[in-house]
């Protein structure tokens, strides 16, 4: 499975393409909401989200069978910022089980900050 083009296509909200990578029986879940869906409804779920996205790969992993990324997402216009780490199970060239962890962008907390400790990433 190219992994930099699925992560165009889910980017783009390409409903065509999406399916395309999961076996029919795939499982995606989305630990941070309680989530499980279907082919089916996570290709819904992600073409139907308001908005037009971007996004950069920060980072892809390769464990056996397995593909862990880590994607920088953003709308196009750059009015929020989100993070996703997805543990990706691969049957052949198709994902059989997706694991997601969706997480807002932001500042550290008010507690760390004066505490001053830590600094910024980038």
């Amino acid at each position: 499975m190219n992994i930099n083009r699925f992560w165009r296509d889910v980017l783009s909200q390409n409903r065509e393409a999406l399916a395309s990578y999961f076996r029919e029986d795939a499982v995606i879940r989305w630990h941070c909401t309680n989530e499980q869906f279907t082919v089916t409804e996570y290709v819904r779920a992600n073409c139907d989200y308001p908005g037009n996205w971007d996004g950069r790969i920060e980072r892809v992993e390769t464990l056996g069978s397995a593909v862990l990324t880590v994607v920088h997402i953003y709308p196009v216009d750059r009015s929020a910022s989100f993070h996703v780490v997805s543990f990706i199970v691969l049957s052949g060239d198709k994902i059989c089980e997706m694991d997601e962890y969706w997480a807002d962008d932001g500042e550290a907390p008010q507690w760390r900050r004066a505490m001053h400790i830590g600094r910024p990433i980038r």
